[in-house]
């Protein structure tokens, strides 16, 4: 019998609105005690006044004590809902892109939260980032199987949402044998992601549209792609006509997968590799009186919690400040964001303070954020996070 959680009075005017997380606070907890419940257990979410309102997966010792999965109390999350859900998240994909190489599922904004798949063609890559996701592995793996029918499958539970859950941290094949090269098309570019050992599920398929975009302003451009991991940014611009790019990371074996990518693609000769802080290659270069007509912008989350805010915001400036010194007389700057606490605004306040600093002009020509296939919940504002402008720079 599937046991019930009652809610404060009051505490359901966020769930109503469509959001599907609820806090622990929330949570009438002399009706409904958290602590009776496991980790990852179904329950029955009530008002205040014993109404049943939808079923949600439970974990007891989180700050996010519960999240939604069905408006439907009846419902279950089980292999036939897991195969209801995984549908709907194809069919969306499938009306967007032609090629199998997205985001399958991304989140609460499928309905499916704690859980993240992306798709290379056969492989498929998944993340289970909670108790509740984990509860019910072998039927999505079954529904998987049922829906798309994968020849391989990596599971890359070595998540920081799993950490904060208290999940175990874990890497393994599932299914099938893996190839030996995990390959991905964007933008008309062919990849080798890095399922087992990369960052994330080993590509970043939510800047797909930003590149696009920059891909048409690249041509015969010199490129400079800091933080460039496996070279996505810098890997295409060389293959939409740059005469010469320069991938900077700080990871060893994410530069050799930048050229064993550029090598693919044939634009070996108009890539190299740098590895290093970016900050500290940003001074190098400068010293040298390098210029480049684009640079790229697109670290890490410098800002994964409230508190990181203001210390955040000064990297960004900071970053964007010294990023320009190495810009021509009119150039183009990619700045992007992935923090979900840094508001697109703030960005461009950003770079606006970057230009003034710098005594030049800008003049924002592009603002992007994540593809399709990363689709933003309209009543949950963390599924929005990524944001990039481009910005033209140039002397007065």
């Amino acid at each position: 019998m599937t046991r019930s959680l009652r809610l404060k009075k009051n505490a359901d005017r966020r769930i109503k609105a469509g959001h599907l997380w609820l806090y622990s606070n929330e949570i009438d907890i002399a009706e409904t005690p958290l602590k009776g419940f496991q980790a990852g257990e179904q329950a029955i979410i009530e008002e205040a006044n014993g109404r049943a309102i939808g079923l949600a997966y439970v974990n007891p010792n989180s700050l996010i004590c519960a999240r939604v999965v069905s408006r439907d109390p009846s419902m279950r999350l089980d292999r036939s809902l897991l195969v209801h859900r995984l549908k709907q998240a194809l069919a969306l994909r499938q009306r967007l892109f032609a090629e199998p190489f997205y985001r399958l599922v991304h989140g609460e904004a499928d309905l499916l939260p704690g859980l993240v798949i992306d798709r290379f063609d056969d492989v498929v890559v998944v993340q289970l980032n909670t108790f509740g996701m984990e509860a019910v592995k072998d039927e999505l793996l079954d529904a998987l199987d049922k829906v798309i029918a994968p020849s391989c499958v990596v599971l890359r539970n070595d998540t920081s949402g799993r950490r904060q859950e208290g999940l175990e941290q874990q890497i393994e094949v599932v299914k099938g044998t893996l190839p030996e090269q995990v390959l991905l098309r964007e933008n008309g570019v062919t990849f080798a992601a890095a399922v087992l050992d990369g960052q994330k599920t080993g590509w970043f398929y939510d800047h797909r549209v930003n590149r696009a975009w920059l891909n048409q302003h690249v041509a015969g451009k010199r490129v400079l792609d800091l933080f460039s991991y496996i070279g996505g940014w810098g890997v295409q611009a060389a293959a939409h006509g740059a005469s010469e790019v320069l991938c900077v990371d700080a990871s060893e074996p994410a530069l050799e997968r930048v050229a064993e990518n550029a090598a693919l693609n044939g634009v070996h000769e108009q890539v190299a590799i740098g590895q290093g802080d970016a900050f500290e290659v940003l001074s190098a270069l400068r010293a040298e009186g390098e210029k480049f007509d684009v640079v790229v912008l697109d670290p890490p989350a410098f800002i994964k919690k409230r508190k990181d805010i203001p210390n955040g915001e000064r990297a960004y400036g900071k970053l964007n400040r010294e990023a320009m010194r190495l810009l021509g007389r009119d150039g183009l700057l990619l700045s992007a964001s992935c923090s979900m606490h840094l508001a697109p605004e703030r960005l461009t306040d950003v770079v606006r303070g970057a230009v003034r600093h710098q005594d030049r002009q800008g003049q924002i020509i592009y603002q992007g954020h994540q593809g399709p296939d990363h689709p933003v919940h309209p009543a949950i504002p963390e599924t929005s996070y990524l944001k990039a402008l481009g910005v033209r720079v140039f002397r007065d």
